[in-house]
């Protein structure tokens, strides 16, 4: 029994040095490919997986167009260069991306190789405080001209989304202050915070003293306070408190968020949202959703994009435009090929190709300016040939670009770290606010 015993614990023991030595070699190759050059990382992915299956898991689909185009690139070098992806970009339901990763990496069989991810929250405490996931950042990206690496380099951005204020503009109301969104008798149109953690996110980073600041400089412009909007920003100061959060101007970012969950009109995704303002119907309504949808809107008698305005597009508009979450691209503690990953990271990172599934619309910015498509005259009719007119159709459509989204748009950037530490108390506060309005 005691020989049994032994030899239990020695393969055991095995396993764990096995497991750790894994994480080790992943580790390691990322170290060494920090240090290459793109055509130096196709090499190594040729070397690795020619002929072998790659299996990855992500929140947008788009990442599974970007495989055949990055297969090609490696043909050039090697013609014989295959890889088996058919089927292996996952995308899973529900935000279950995070126990699927969870699960895969410590089980015994590891598949997934990297992930493009969302939600910084989740991602700071069950991805990157646990080491299941690991940080790469190429070195053609710290070295590319203009790269934008504050808040995109840990973890690796792949593109900033932008969700904005819109309204419809068919109507008499008009809304040029951030406060004007929950002012009284205001419902706008909003997905609900728990069926996409980025928005219940925006939330968090509110009470950040960066945005809490503009929301009290957008509050003291605002021509529509009154007393009961006085007193409720006062009260915050205590719920503040209560939650652990500090700041000077807390309780501004507070006070918006708790006039935010009481009014907000609750959506199932940004597509119906969009769909339903663009309508001459609609008219006095707004909404917090995606810039991109207005791409997919047709054109009809009841439907245009010219029915809606970009808040944060008017001259006078004071405070947030809305808010920005990320895609992060990782790889997983336990990838199976590691240094695959690492090229292709590398090329969706730091070239327009590798970016133009996302890059093709607009609203959605890569770090890199090399990656990005110009899309600051979308609004304007296009020849058959392509090329753009003067004849400027819709004015909404035309993007203002990623610094300006952040500078003059004012932005709430997501930040993984800050909501991962006043999420355990805020989260239960807001759900108290939405399921009690």
């Amino acid at each position: 029994m005691k020989k049994i015993v032994s030899i239990i614990l020695a393969l055991c023991l095995c396993l764990s040095v096995f497991s750790f030595a894994s994480a080790e070699t992943v580790e390691e190759v990322i170290a060494q490919a920090e240090t290459m050059t793109l055509d130096e990382l196709f090499q190594k992915a040729i070397e690795e997986s020619n002929g072998k299956r790659f299996d990855a898991v992500g929140n947008s689909s788009r990442g599974k167009s970007v495989l055949p185009i990055f297969v090609e690139a490696l043909q050039k070098i090697d013609p014989s260069y295959t890889l088996d992806y058919e089927g292996g970009w996952q995308q899973p339901k529900e935000n279950k991306i995070f126990d699927q990763l969870t699960e895969d990496i410590n089980g015994a069989n590891h598949v997934m190789s990297m992930t493009l991810i969302q939600d910084g929250n989740q991602i700071q405490s069950k991805m990157l405080d646990t080491g299941l996931l690991l940080n790469f950042v190429p070195k053609d990206w710290q070295e590319a001209e203009g790269v934008a690496k504050e808040g995109n380099e840990n973890p690796l951005a792949l593109q900033t989304l932008n969700k904005v204020f819109m309204f419809n503009n068919t109507g008499d109301k008009v809304y040029k202050n951030m406060w004007d969104f929950v002012a009284e008798g205001e419902a706008p149109l909003f997905m609900g915070v728990n069926s996409e953690p980025v928005g219940k996110n925006f939330l968090y980073m509110m009470t950040n003293d960066k945005y809490a600041t503009i929301a009290k400089e957008a509050y003291e412009a605002w021509e529509g306070k009154n007393e009961e909007d006085d007193a409720l920003i006062e009260s915050m100061k205590e719920d503040a408190a209560d939650l652990g959060l500090t700041g000077d101007n807390v309780q501004y970012g507070l006070a918006w968020v708790y006039l935010w969950c009481e009014k907000y009109n609750e959506q199932t995704d940004d597509g119906p949202i969009c769909n339903t303002l663009v309508t001459t119907s609609a008219k006095d309504q707004a909404g917090l959703l995606v810039y991109s949808k207005l791409r997919s809107v047709e054109e009809t008698a009841e439907s245009s994009r010219n029915n809606i305005t970009v808040a944060a597009y008017q001259d006078d508009y004071v405070g947030i435009g809305g808010y920005a979450y990320k895609h992060y691209l990782m790889l997983t503690k336990s990838s199976p090929l590691p240094w695959t990953s690492c090229a292709l990271i590398a090329y969706m990172t730091t070239t327009q190709e590798g970016f133009a599934a996302w890059g093709k619309d607009m609203g959605g910015y890569a770090p890199v300016p090399a990656c990005m498509q110009d899309h600051s005259k979308d609004g304007y009719e296009k020849d058959e040939n392509g090329n753009v007119t003067d004849n400027l159709l819709y004015p909404a459509m035309n993007d203002r670009g990623y610094d300006w989204w952040l500078n003059e748009g004012k932005l709430v950037v997501e930040e993984p770290a800050y909501c991962a530490s006043v999420s355990g108390t805020m989260s239960d506060w807001i759900d108290m606010i939405v399921n009690n309005k």
